[in-house]
């Protein structure tokens, strides 16, 4: 993989609203909540939309009992940095299904919500080409890229109108975040501490996920990750998006 070495433009500020829709509880947290502190710090509104509680994703405890339990720490989570509304539309953990029915779904939201800015995680096979991405990342970034054009098509899912669901053709970017071909950022250092606490909040995942004191796992990871793409945004710690206009 050839190093990139473009410098990274600001992520755009002329928006009101964003919806962040990603698979689990977790994958927002994982280098995405620093920007997410910083647009609620400015007075944005930010919603988040999970395809799925999570309920697969801790081996020790059994779904039923391992899904209201990371729906409540992705709550708590979410609150850490500013943002209210988290819905979870109860696709099946680790089986999700790139299709209509997930497309409509989230175009649902997008109606109903109506953001200028749709946020979502890396869709590709590959992080990087250095690891294989997991079946419900790939699904769900693209059936968000798709559902961003499918809110604004009033013959595609007629039924979400028949339902108070308005066509929205306002999505004017969707931003992908984990993207190993980021093109903008959001300084991270005015949110990075948030941004730590609210990974924090998923303290039941991190227990089981490793042997490092959880505090210090968050900080390590969170601080690394905005710290590799310093060098891209002038010298400030970033959280990288790659911007995809509408």
């Amino acid at each position: 993989m050839t190093e990139q070495t473009d410098q990274l433009s600001p992520m755009p500020t002329d928006w009101e609203r964003a919806l962040a829709v990603v698979a689990h509880p977790d994958d927002l947290e994982y280098g995405c909540t620093a920007a997410v502190a910083q647009w609620t710090d400015e007075g944005r509104e930010v919603t988040y939309l999970l395809a799925t509680r999570g309920e697969a994703g801790i081996d020790t405890i059994a779904p039923g009992d391992c899904a209201p339990l990371r729906e409540r720490e992705q709550r708590a989570s979410a609150a850490v940095v500013g943002v209210r509304d988290v819905e979870f539309l109860g696709h099946r953990d680790g089986v999700i299904e790139y299709g209509t029915d997930l497309r409509r779904d989230i175009a649902a939201a997008i109606r109903a919500h109506r953001p200028e800015l749709v946020v979502t995680l890396n869709h590709r096979d590959t992080w990087g080409g250095a690891a294989w991405n997991t079946p419900d990342h790939r699904a769900v970034g693209r059936a968000a890229l798709d559902a961003a054009g499918d809110a604004g098509n009033r013959w595609i899912f007629p039924e979400l109108a028949e339902r108070g669901l308005a066509p929205w053709d306002g999505v004017r970017w969707v931003a992908v975040a984990g993207s190993d071909t980021p093109t903008h950022a959001v300084d991270a250092g005015p949110g990075l501490e948030r941004a730590v606490a609210s990974l924090l909040e998923h303290r039941t995942y991190i227990e089981v996920l490793t042997d490092q004191e959880p505090e210090d796992y968050c900080r390590s990871f969170l601080t690394g990750v905005a710290q590799a793409a310093a060098d891209r945004f002038g010298g400030r710690p970033a959280v990288t998006f790659e911007l995809l206009p509408r």
